[in-house]
């Protein structure tokens, strides 16, 4: 029963997807982390059914550009998002690190997020625009999938920069060992799909995704000592938006090939 309740309190906290609900208790959130990226599962299949329905009644590209953009904020309610741009504020605040925790926990926007939001959605657009080859849009809808397997092992697994917030709550409530075998599981799952469906493309975006990672991890211990709960949003949507780049870069490149 704990397994069920650990399925739902991941929806119910990372997506906007009904399900039921109930009182949170300890035991419930051991495996709540081994089901984080089966939000990315549903978003990734609509992104790509969407992609399939445009194809087949042959949509307008605005149409399927825009709508396409917005499953996942649609599907997270901007959870992710609203990290990104805490963080952006936070890193580019240039502030002591005690600052910068600070400005994380303030629920007011700054310059620097609007900014880096519209500067990662112009880019996001234009990236998902070029992607016009099925093979492709596959993988970048794994992406979504891919991003919260490592998402999800960066918050057991990487020092917190603080001991308080959601990312110590739920590093500390999980079964590491369990938690993180499930998530490299599944990322080797979501890593052989990719590479099946097109080896070439497959390597090169799962090394986009890793870079991205690296990053995360070398940028959150020098600005903040460790990651939080914000910055696990914030590189969820710079990994999607890798993944989406990449992609975008692959396709123009068989399209002129």
């Amino acid at each position: 029963m704990s397994v069920l309740k650990a399925f739902f309190i991941a929806f119910s906290i990372y997506s906007k997807i009904p399900v039921p609900q109930f009182e949170w208790r300890e035991g419930d959130m051991k495996y709540m982390l081994c089901f984080f990226p089966w939000v990315g599962i549903v978003t990734g299949i609509l992104v790509y059914g969407w992609g399939m329905l445009c194809k087949a009644y042959q949509t307008g590209e605005f149409c399927y550009i825009l709508v396409g953009a917005a499953i996942p904020l649609l599907v997270t309610g901007g959870f992710h998002m609203d990290g990104f741009m805490d963080t952006m504020d936070a890193f580019h605040s240039y502030q002591p690190r005690e600052r910068k925790l600070e400005i994380l926990k303030d629920s007011h926007i700054g310059a620097f997020s609007v900014i880096m939001l519209v500067s990662y959605g112009l880019l996001y657009l234009a990236s998902f625009s070029q992607i016009s080859d099925e093979r492709l849009l596959r993988i970048a809808a794994a992406g979504f999938f891919l991003s919260r397997v490592l998402g999800g092992i960066s918050l057991v697994l990487f020092p917190k920069a603080k001991k308080d917030g959601l990312a110590y709550l739920f590093a500390g409530s999980a079964q590491k060992k369990i938690v993180t075998g499930t998530l490299a599981l599944q990322g080797m799952v979501c890593i052989f799909f990719i590479l099946w469906t097109d080896l070439f493309a497959g390597i090169v975006i799962f090394l986009a995704a890793m870079l991205v990672f690296g990053y995360y991890y070398w940028k959150s211990k020098k600005e903040l000592g460790g990651i939080t709960g914000d910055t696990t949003g914030y590189f969820i949507v710079i990994c999607e938006g890798a993944v989406m780049i990449a992609s975008a870069i692959i396709n123009t490149l068989w399209i002129q090939g």
